[in-house]
């Protein structure tokens, strides 16, 4: 014996406009992609002009149309009879023509653009570079008060490494000096003195690198 019906079956959902924004977005979709599907088969199996131009909640623009939008819109603006298929497959032949036309050369311009601003920012990197290599040879005129005194330490700390490198190569290339001395029996005798720096001396005058915090 089956056991009673317990379930009222499928119900009628009730026609009212959503409250949830996520729900309404996602019915949004689904009705638009079946409501292009309905028109293109209306277009295929009856051969009938259509245009469908819907406007989503957060207002997108979405559109449909057979042969296309603006032709089926011009046509019902302006009242122009159906003119007969091979007129208007020439002139949708020649309208997409000069569109594709059209989208080639904004690829071509695109691509020339994006090719000089790489260039551009590949010129930008190497003057930063040399700025930062070479720091003593930017311009002063644009530099501000922080940067004009980071500038001159670091110029006195060039100064002195140069002067110690200086010192070093006269300590280096001084003559040798000859000393006497005198033993019990008076007889004399010469010792050369040979000036070597040593290990904290040789210290003093490494140069050490410049930091350019800028």
């Amino acid at each position: 014996m089956s056991s009673g019906k317990k379930t009222q079956g499928r119900q009628k959902v009730e026609m009212k406009m959503m409250t949830k924004r996520s729900n309404m977005q996602v019915t949004f979709s689904k009705r638009r992609n079946g409501l292009f599907k309905k028109a293109s088969e209306l277009s295929t199996l009856c051969g009938a002009d259509v245009a469908l131009v819907l406007f989503s909640p957060g207002q997108k623009v979405y559109s449909f149309g057979h042969p296309n939008v603006n032709t089926v819109i011009d046509r019902y603006l302006s009242q122009v009879p159906h003119q007969n298929s091979g007129t208007m497959q020439l002139i949708e032949a020649q309208r997409s023509a000069n569109v594709s036309e059209l989208n080639s050369r904004l690829t071509q311009i695109n691509n020339i653009l994006d090719f000089e601003k790489r260039g551009m920012d590949e010129l930008s990197q190497i003057h930063s570079m040399i700025e930062a290599q070479y720091w003593w040879a930017r311009p002063y005129n644009g530099m501000n008060w922080d940067q004009l005194e980071f500038m001159k330490n670091n110029l006195e700390n060039l100064k002195n490494l140069i002067a110690q490198h200086a010192n070093r190569h006269v300590i280096q290339g001084a003559p040798t000096q000859t000393l006497q001395f005198f033993d019990g029996n008076t007889s004399s005798s010469t010792m050369s003195v040979h000036h070597h720096p040593n290990s904290q001396q040789r210290q003093m005058f490494v140069a050490q690198p410049i930091q350019n915090p800028m």
